[in-house]
């Protein structure tokens, strides 16, 4: 209700490290705004702008120093009465589109999330006797990342695997943020630093989340109520995968068969999941302990893509909501084969003067809902 009485409008705030908001000059040059939310990738965003030239004959938006590269920028949306942040991020790149016209020259700048101030610098370290949610606490709570928002207390969920320094010792050579990520990896876990507020960030690191209650309902082929105005599914029968291996029992040195094992993306959001056709060999496990063989093969089921994929657009003023990238959201109107709970892989923000848009992508590990209703 709010959302159509007071519309929603565009937060910008910019700054070296803390932002605050975007002097009158850069909003009023702001043509358009595209923010992603990938579960599976870095956010990233790119944002538009007019260009004049001052009387020295250069542009003054570049001129101002405030769109440099590696400047804070932090785009959020007034929904009615509520601000919710899109992305916390920094500047990476300028394109610029000179015109003949005055007043048609365009600046783009793009930029990721701030989790890319974690990805600037490889480092040489060591970890003994440290099991890997340790690690990545121990990492994400250096004070250089105080000044980016990245505050505890995380989002971290706790490994059993704790690794003696006589067998093994996780080294490190890649940057923070990679390091993080080939952790997650192994764990068959995600990681990703998402905004709570304005310059406040935290992060997570375990597996999907699949818990808490459903966005609002996506809806399609309910006269008033439908909010969205494309909506498209697929089911891929090849994507599921079981495994197949072995490790070898350090004492006896007996060949020991890992069983096929179920994917971390519990709870189940679907009635009928698709049946693995394809199997894989885990060509690692031979010298690992049993905990880590068992991880492999859990790791790899999980990494796989889900089979239903759902990709649509919906209306913003009529969703009445931000559609928020790794939560559930509800989908209602397809029928009750497509219809129920789903994971939101993607989200991507359009925003320019008078419109907005958010594209989607949905996935789930089957076909048929699981419950007779969802949220509306």
């Amino acid at each position: 209700m709010l959302t159509s009485q007071l519309g929603i409008r565009l937060i910008l705030w910019m700054g070296k490290t803390v932002a605050t908001p975007a002097p009158y000059e850069v909003m009023t040059s702001i043509t358009n705004v595209e923010v992603t939310n990938d579960s599976e990738n870095s956010d990233g965003f790119q944002i538009s702008f007019t260009l004049g030239k001052d009387k020295a004959r250069d542009y003054s938006l570049l001129q101002s120093g405030i769109l440099n590269p590696f400047t804070r920028v932090i785009i959020g949306v007034l929904l009615g009465a509520i601000p919710e942040v899109l992305i916390d991020g920094v500047i990476t790149h300028h394109q610029i589109m000179p015109s003949n016209e005055p007043g048609m020259s365009i600046l783009a700048v793009m930029g990721r999330d701030i989790g890319l101030m974690l990805d600037l610098e490889d480092n040489n370290e060591q970890f003994k006797n440290q099991p890997d949610f340790l690690i990545v606490t121990r990492l994400l709570s250096q004070p250089k990342y105080v000044q980016y928002g990245l505050i505890p207390p995380f989002q971290i969920t706790p490994t059993t695997d704790v690794p003696i320094e006589l067998q093994r010792v996780p080294r490190q050579w890649e940057s923070d943020r990679k390091f993080i990520e080939r952790l997650a990896n192994r764990n068959g876990f995600v990681f990703y630093i998402e905004p709570l507020t304005f310059n406040v960030n935290t992060a997570y690191w375990g597996p999907e989340n699949r818990l808490g209650i459903p966005q609002p309902a996506l809806t399609t082929n309910m006269g008033s109520h439908t909010n969205v105005t494309s909506l498209d599914f697929s089911h891929d029968a090849l994507a599921p995968v079981s495994t197949e291996g072995s490790f070898v029992e350090p004492i006896t040195k007996l060949s020991i068969p890992i069983p096929s094992l179920p994917s971390l993306r519990i709870p189940p959001l679907a009635a009928t999941a698709t049946p693995a056709k394809r199997k894989v060999q885990l060509r690692n496990t031979a010298n690992q302990n049993p905990a880590q063989a068992a991880q492999t093969a859990v790791s790899t089921v999980t990494k796989t893509a889900e089979p239903v994929k759902a990709e649509g657009e919906l209306d913003t003023v009529r969703y009445g909501a931000i559609l928020r990238a790794r939560k559930l959201v509800g989908v209602r109107g397809v029928g009750l084969t497509y219809d129920g709970n789903y994971y939101v892989r993607r989200v991507t923000h359009k925003i320019k003067p008078g419109e907005y848009k958010q594209q989607f992508t949905l996935s789930r590990e089957g076909t048929g809902t699981l419950l007779p209703v969802v949220r509306p």
